[in-house]
């Protein structure tokens, strides 16, 4: 049985455009919106688990998110989860509600979005160039137990390297509009 699987690579290279799209929705451009939450993961019940499991996060108004904590054991975790996640929230607790005022986004606070949304992309080079990586030392592999020569080999490193630069072209696209969106411009 070959180890290469060229369906394999296409499918886990999109994912890792996908989640970056998946990333960069939850970035603000100037209005609540509960995707914004997307990416924190609370610490509870001895495990990481998505906020949206421990709460319901609504959107009351335009510039605020509410966050209903389920247990009021949750509600300090669930309180440094939003602190900590890197969005410049600062929640006010309310009993088990998290109420999170959205602050209007000045020149600073547009730069240290783009920044973020700068790291979510390089996060998803790294997690493409793993799958290349993955899909290369599968190819060694099946060349070393006979299931093709290496001049196959080398045709095939090609195919997977130019998947790997399209890839990368997507997740440069798409974070480039991301960031002309936040700056503005």
């Amino acid at each position: 049985m070959a180890a290469y699987d060229k369906a394999d690579l296409e499918r886990r290279m999109a994912g890792s455009v996908e989640s970056l799209k998946g990333d960069l929705s939850g970035l603000r451009t100037g209005r609540a919106s509960t995707s914004l939450l997307d990416p924190v993961t609370v610490e509870v019940y001895g495990a990481q688990m998505p906020l949206n499991q421990v709460a319901t996060v609504s959107v009351p108004e335009p510039r605020m998110i509410s966050v209903q904590v389920w247990d009021k054991m949750n509600v300090g975790p669930c309180d440094k989860a939003i602190r900590s996640a890197g969005l410049g929230l600062n929640p006010i607790v309310d009993g088990t509600t998290l109420r999170l005022p959205i602050p209007d986004l000045t020149e600073e606070r547009r730069k240290e979005l783009a920044k973020l949304a700068g790291k979510y992309a390089e996060d998803a080079r790294i997690a493409a160039r793993n799958v290349r990586r993955d899909g290369m030392d599968s190819l060694k592999v099946d060349e070393k137990k006979g299931v093709f020569g290496e001049d196959d080999r080398k045709k095939l490193e090609t195919e997977v390297q130019k998947l790997t630069d399209k890839t990368i072209a997507d997740i440069d696209a798409a974070a480039s509009a991301k960031e002309k969106e936040i700056l503005g411009k």
